[in-house]
């Protein structure tokens, strides 16, 4: 069986999208956030990021050739950007830190 070919790993993909989805939409109005709503928010972020960073690893430990086609495509799109998936990721924990402490200090 493919990679993708799994239930598990196609349910992952849509809930982790959703999520993505749902986050980016509710973020629009990060701003308007009490001092609560901005803590649960880089909460959910965090959270959202680390599932994300697990199931790309997962990508990149399977030995299906879609997996690895899928890792080399980010990474191909990621580097046109000038950016490698670790530090994608690495700048997103950096960008929630900054915007914990800005939240810390209101």
């Amino acid at each position: 069986m493919g990679f993708f070919d799994s239930e598990i790993v196609q349910q992952e993909a849509k809930q982790l999208f959703e999520d993505y989805q749902s986050l980016t939409r509710l973020g629009a109005d990060y701003g308007k956030f009490d001092r609560e709503g901005k803590k649960i928010f880089i909460e959910q972020m965090e959270a959202m990021m680390d599932r994300y960073q697990v199931f790309m690893k997962r990508f990149e430990l399977s030995e299906d050739f879609m997996a690895k086609m899928t890792v080399e495509q980010l990474k191909t799109q990621l580097g046109q950007l000038g950016v490698t998936p670790q530090q994608m990721f690495d700048q997103m924990h950096v960008t929630l830190e900054r915007m914990r402490s800005e939240v810390e200090q209101q």
